[in-house]
């Protein structure tokens, strides 16, 4: 079998993600709106944003957190996005969401001064950074104090049937998926509860604490199942370079052999720690 092709993190997942930037907003802003991705919407609830606070999204995206955040500090406050993806961020502007500006910046190196931000959100970013100790650093440095962050990870759901039949139709077809080979330590520390406290807690955090947050994510059909979730990034990075016919031909046969077994709706389990510290 093709050895998986190795490459660092930042060299890996800002390209992807800025080539994948709409498909994934329109995603992101579906599952939101329905009352999915809870992980998300907790951290939200969370970091308890108030009008008047000035609140940092690390690894802001398309700016679909950033938005609601914004208005929810209004009026006086203010939202400032970050994101390690230029496509992200040029998306994000381009929605000319009031009481917000996004910035291309790096979260391990954060361009702020010390105590710049009453709260911080991250919806699903940090298993992204190759150094999460220094991340959460760089999210206390710029926290007043008693300033609140909340964090979202998935964690790792992929053993489920559903999954497994999609992913056996991508091993067909495709080449292994690129490994970013300084991932491991940062994603075995937000798969573990207790690693993902300690981890806040030696940044600097006087306190900090996970949450398991569970959700049932409904898909209508495979079509659908099979039409949102090629353009994430575990799959987008493998499908890039094919011609259409060939794409085409993966979603005929990806959507077949999951109607074999699920020929009606579809339902995945998603699970997600969410950290809460202060500082």
């Amino acid at each position: 079998m093709e050895n998986a092709p190795s490459v660092k993190s930042k060299e890996l997942f800002p390209p992807v993600f800025s080539r994948h930037a709409l498909a994934y907003q329109l995603r992101l802003e579906d599952i939101m709106s329905r009352g999915e991705s809870v992980g998300r919407i907790r951290a939200l609830e969370l970091v308890d944003a108030r009008p008047g606070m000035r609140i940092l999204d690390l690894a802001c995206g398309p700016g679909t957190m950033s938005r609601r955040l914004a208005a929810m500090v209004s009026p006086g406050g203010e939202v400032i996005g970050v994101d390690l993806a230029p496509g992200m961020v040029a998306l994000a502007r381009s929605m000319n969401i009031s009481a917000t500006r996004f910035e291309l910046m790096d979260i391990e190196q954060l361009a702020f001064a010390d105590e710049s931000f009453d709260a911080a959100v991250c919806g699903h970013g940090l298993q992204f950074v190759p150094d999460l100790s220094r991340a959460l650093t760089e999210a206390r440095r710029v926290l007043r104090p008693e300033g609140r962050l909340a964090a979202s990870v998935p964690v790792t759901t992929r053993n489920e049937a559903v999954w497994a039949l999609l992913d056996s139709v991508m091993d067909r077809w495709l080449p292994p998926a690129p490994v970013a080979v300084d991932q491991g330590p940062t994603r075995a520390a937000v798969q573990d509860a207790a690693a993902f406290r300690h981890a806040a807690l030696e940044a600097g955090f006087a306190t900090a604490k996970v949450e398991m947050v569970e959700e049932d994510v409904p898909w209508e059909s495979a079509e659908h199942m099979v039409a949102n979730c090629l353009g994430w990034v575990d799959y987008a990075a493998r499908l890039e370079g094919m011609d259409g016919v060939r794409r085409q031909a993966i979603m005929d046969d990806a959507i077949a052999t999951l109607r074999r077994d699920h020929p009606g709706r579809i339902e995945t389990k998603g699970r997600n720690h969410v950290l809460f510290a202060q500082a």
